[in-house]
């Protein structure tokens, strides 16, 4: 598998914010977010060969048995269900972080961490047209992201670049076609850095009073900045 990099931090966004985590983080995308924050698993994507024995290792050297596997999308990782296979086995605590273009597959998995990208995510000029194009394709699907809300523990985390993002996740949550409690959407400000967030945050703290949705802060950016290995 192409791994970007595994660190030991805190779990900086959703239900389990706060909780010190291992997190594994592969390499590649099959989207082109325009506000990604991880380029280097993404957008240019590099990172070394690892074998699954290998990864799973990591999980020893470390108090908490909570593993956060991310991206990049990690579900376009090769090995990636054997991976959770293993790491089940160790009694690990599985998060996926997705952005639920691709179908689970049974993979095995204690909380789907799943981020449905919005047309605020389509990328401007940076990106060749084709990517555009793909990006736009494929950045919402549905029926797979149906299959995950049926078939695992999970919560909705939504990034919010205006307030009129929400009419767009509104939408989305009726085309869903599912119960979902506002308590598993979580509500993100986009930003990379501590001030980006700042200008948004109390307008989304906003959105989820009048919607009763869950805030989601970015714990990781205010605590050690955007940077690797955090």
């Amino acid at each position: 598998m192409l791994i970007s990099e595994i660190f030991y931090s805190i779990q900086g966004e959703g239900m389990l914010s706060g909780l010190p985590s291992l997190f594994i983080r592969t390499s590649g995308c099959n989207l082109r977010c325009n506000w990604c924050d991880t380029d280097y698993a993404s957008w240019n994507p590099s990172g070394t060969e690892m074998t699954v024995d290998k990864i799973v290792k990591n999980i020893d050297t470390h108090q908490s048995n909570h593993v956060v596997i991310t991206g990049g999308e990690p579900m376009i990782a090769k090995n990636i269900n054997l991976l959770c296979d293993e790491l089940n086995a160790k009694d690990a605590h599985i998060t996926i972080e997705t952005a639920g273009t691709i179908s689970p597959n049974n993979i095995t998995c204690d909380l789907a961490s799943i981020s449905p990208k919005m047309s605020n995510s389509t990328p401007d000029k940076r990106a060749s047209d084709s990517w555009r194009k793909r990006h736009e394709r494929d950045r919402i699907n549905l029926a797979v992201l149906q299959e995950w809300i049926d078939n695992y523990d999970y919560q909705l985390k939504f990034v919010i670049d205006k307030k009129d993002d929400i009419e767009e996740i509104q939408q989305l949550l009726i085309q869903l076609d599912r119960d979902i409690s506002p308590y598993k959407v979580l509500l993100m400000p986009q930003g990379i850095t501590v001030k980006e967030i700042d200008l948004k945050k109390l307008m989304v703290v906003e959105l989820c009073k009048e919607y009763g949705f869950r805030y989601c802060d970015r714990l990781h950016i205010s605590l050690f900045g955007n940077k690797k290995g955090t």
